[in-house]
């Protein structure tokens, strides 16, 4: 899949954006991994996680993408409950290619 999977109908318009700068943010692996989890957790996301999501969707994607594939560590001013999540949400602990 290359793209959103969920509508944005139904939202309120600062979801809809936020939705929208997640699956375009420049690097397509970083559409792929911020617009996924987007797509799952967008609808339920409390007020203050979406402001922490907001703060993500705002760092380059090369330091984002190192911090979740564990190349870099994470500031520990970035090191949230919703990063966490974040990069949980792409964890596979078997091969994804069977």
């Amino acid at each position: 899949m290359s793209g959103p999977s969920r509508s944005s109908a139904g939202l309120d318009v600062r979801r809809k954006q936020i939705l929208f700068r997640a699956w375009h943010r420049g690097m397509r692996e970083m559409d792929l991994i911020m617009g996924r989890f987007a797509d799952a957790e967008i609808g339920t996301m409390p007020e203050d996680d979406l402001a922490e999501f907001e703060r993500l969707i705002e760092v380059p994607d090369r330091d984002l993408l190192a911090w979740i594939t564990g190349e870099a560590q994470t500031p520990e001013n970035y090191d949230t409950a919703v990063f966490r999540r974040l990069k949980g949400f792409h964890t596979h602990t078997s091969p994804i290619h069977v």
